[in-house]
């Protein structure tokens, strides 16, 4: 870790890893701060939308991106973290089917992407921080002192997002949950930015089969915090 910087806690994973409920149940433990960085290309439509910005507005989206005043809150374990832009609450706002359309226009734009990658440090403050992602480890936070990448089957992520949707009322089929996993993590596995891969000095967690608790105790352990 570079002289002078906060501490930095980095949790990469695939989706259904358990990481985002993981990150929170560290940041409150630890009574660090919070970055989910998924959240920032739907942060960044959104106050565009919000401020006038037209979506093709490469420059214009920039200046969004570098002044995005956001913050994220945790919540009590199975609730996404709470995301709060410019003082309001915007947790479901921000994933509507109309905000993730336009979040997938602005992450095509390689300036935007820069622009989001100096934000992301930005969260780096005393004293220290939990982030939760897909490349904190390798590209966001390279020196990082601690590096979690939490991973699980993708039979057990497909049986929990069964499961949450199911308890939201949701009529799923499991094996369809199945096969979209598979195929996004063939794609983010094999992209030619980023790809989903645990950095060289991460502490690989498998959290296949265990409880939260458990996945949190090995967690703490590995941030020597045990």
């Amino acid at each position: 870790m570079s002289e002078g910087k906060a501490p930095v806690i980095t949790v990469d994973g695939p989706g259904g890893s358990g990481k985002g409920t993981i990150t929170q149940m560290l940041a409150r433990r630890l009574g660090w701060h919070l970055l989910d960085s998924g959240a920032l290309y739907r942060l960044t439509a959104l106050a565009a939308t919000r401020q006038g910005v037209a979506l093709d507005n490469e420059a214009g989206l920039v200046l969004v991106a570098s002044g995005l005043d956001v913050s994220f809150e945790p919540t009590p374990p199975g609730e996404p973290a709470r995301v709060i832009l410019a003082g309001e609450d915007v947790t479901a706002e921000i994933r509507t089917e109309t905000c993730g359309e336009n979040a997938s226009k602005v992450a095509v734009l390689q300036a935007v992407r820069d622009a989001l990658l100096q934000r992301q440090r930005d969260f780096r403050v005393l004293p220290g921080l939990v982030a939760d992602g897909r490349d904190m480890g390798t590209v966001v936070f390279p020196d990082a002192p601690v590096k979690i990448f939490l991973t699980a089957s993708a039979e057990e992520r497909a049986q929990r997002r069964y499961n949450q949707l199911k308890d939201a009322g949701v009529n799923v089929n499991i094996a369809a949950l199945l096969d979209e996993i598979r195929v996004r993590d063939e794609r983010d596995i094999n992209r030619s930015a980023a790809p989903l891969k645990p950095a060289d000095d991460a502490q690989v967690i498998d959290s296949t089969g265990l409880s939260i608790e458990e996945v949190l105790g090995r967690c703490m352990a590995a941030a020597g915090q045990a």
